[in-house]
């Protein structure tokens, strides 16, 4: 990569952090291009040099954001181990709520608020990856190696209980009157997995019992 290219790379990047934060704390509506320049510490014409307006800035961050919940889930087959593959999903999620919880208030607000420029995301890509992981885990159920339990409903409790952490993490701190450290977090990662796969009637796999 050239001088011009690694600042280009660099500006970029200051861009899309301040944004995540800009947009965590004011939602889309309350967030201007200003306030972006401002946290990034660059002037506003250079932000609408790189994402044209506001908009794109913001269809930037969530790009970003949906790449984050690339998992190894998202490759498994019904040949696969199920609790390997969900304790590893689990883990993988709350990893992503410790790192980068500013993402998943992002999602989780643009959601609240109806999802109106991700639309097409559920309709055709979400969905048709929901419709894999679904066929996955009813072909675990009809192989006898898990409970029969609802594999949307399954889903839809791995993502609530994993992004809680990140989502709700004002209120974990002020109930545990600290923020959680590393620490803690492995061992909410480790009564997460071990929850969700008993119910499943599933054994927590060796790696993630201790």
């Amino acid at each position: 990569m050239n001088k011009d290219g690694a600042i280009r790379a660099q500006n970029q990047a200051k861009i899309i952090a301040a944004a995540e934060i800009a947009f965590a704390q004011h939602g889309f509506k309350g967030t201007s291009v200003q306030k972006v320049a401002d946290e990034a510490g660059l002037p506003k014409t250079n932000v609408l040099y790189y994402f044209k307006n506001k908009e794109g800035l913001y269809m930037a961050v969530l790009e970003r954001i949906l790449n984050l919940w690339n998992s190894t889930f998202d490759r498994a087959t019904v040949a696969d181990d199920p609790a390997k593959i969900l304790a590893r999903y689990i883990a993988e999620k709350m990893e992503v709520s410790r790192i980068k919880p500013l993402a998943s208030k992002i999602f989780a607000l643009e959601i609240i608020n109806g999802a109106p420029n991700l639309s097409d995301f559920f309709k055709h890509d979400h969905a048709e990856w929901m419709r894999g992981r679904v066929t996955v885990i009813e072909g675990w159920i009809a192989a006898g190696k898990m409970n029969p339990i609802d594999p949307h409903y399954l889903l839809y409790n791995i993502w609530a209980s994993t992004q809680h952490y990140a989502d709700f993490s004002a209120q974990i701190t002020h109930l545990r009157g600290e923020a959680m450290a590393p620490m803690d977090y492995r061992e909410a990662t480790r009564t997460q997995i071990r929850l969700i796969l008993n119910g499943c009637g599933l054994d927590v796999p060796t790696e993630f019992q201790s």
